[in-house]
């Protein structure tokens, strides 16, 4: 059964997910691709607040991404 996408911004501390769509505008995007972060990248997510801004690792980098940001990149949770 298909998993439902969900924003980067609703996932819990400690959780991997996999990215699986940029709501973004192309701004977004490139800034995205300019730290190495793509569609179907799995990431885990370090430390969230309460605004939506986390705190994301990927290959040993971590990356801070703002609440605008994470509630405009779509993830499903890695099984």
């Amino acid at each position: 059964m298909p998993q439902c996408s969900f924003p980067l911004a609703c996932a819990t501390e400690g959780e991997r997910v996999k990215i699986v769509g940029i709501r973004g505008g192309a701004n977004l995007t490139e800034r995205l691709l300019s730290m190495g972060i793509h569609v179907e990248d799995q990431i885990e997510v370090v430390q969230r607040q309460d605004r939506g801004a986390v705190l994301i690792a990927r290959d040993g980098s971590r990356y801070a991404l703002g609440g605008g940001m994470a509630h405009k990149i779509n993830v499903i949770r890695c099984e």
